[in-house]
């Protein structure tokens, strides 16, 4: 069960405490409270299901820019520490803070040749991923084209909502 219960909770408490489960995209949380909230929307797994067809039900345009909301991974936001709680956490749990120079100019190159080929960043959930499995996923899908990509990539998005609610859990 989810803590704070979002079943219990008013408009804006529950954009606040949810708002960030889709990087940067409080109305996925705005419009699942609006669609009305039940008891059983206090398990992570209804909730997320919620969520995600909130995000599958919009226009094509909204989901580009939800994949846009997310960071590049050990990009300049990185570098810089300007990613949000969540992400600086999941990206140092891939070990992502710790590239060598190598692998930092490698993950450079591949987030420039990716975003220029699909118009958004490379996403990948990466809790439990070493460094290498997420340059493996990177340099695999590179070379996919734009519709399975973006399918993907929108899959992804769902697994990192999916596990922040779940670290919500308590």
């Amino acid at each position: 069960m989810l803590s704070p219960r979002p079943s219990t909770l008013d408009r804006a408490t529950f954009i606040e405490t949810y708002g960030g489960i889709y990087e940067h995209s409080p109305w996925a949380a705005a419009a699942v409270f609006d669609g009305g909230l039940e008891a059983a929307d206090d398990d992570p797994e209804a909730l997320a299901g919620r969520m995600a067809r909130v995000v599958d039900g919009a226009d094509d345009k909204v989901k580009l820019a939800l994949l846009r909301a997310h960071p590049e991974l050990a990009g300049r936001l990185a570098v810089a520490g300007n990613l949000t709680a969540e992400s600086t956490a999941e990206q140092a749990s891939a070990g992502l803070d710790r590239c060598t120079p190598e692998e930092f100019a490698e993950f450079h190159a591949l987030n420039a040749r990716y975003n220029a080929r699909f118009g958004f960043p490379f996403i990948v959930a990466v809790r439990g991923l070493s460094r290498q499995d997420i340059l493996d996923a990177f340099r695999s899908r590179a070379g996919n084209d734009r519709e399975s990509e973006f399918a993907t990539a929108l899959q992804q998005v769902h697994r990192i909502a999916r596990l922040r609610l779940e670290a919500m859990e308590g």
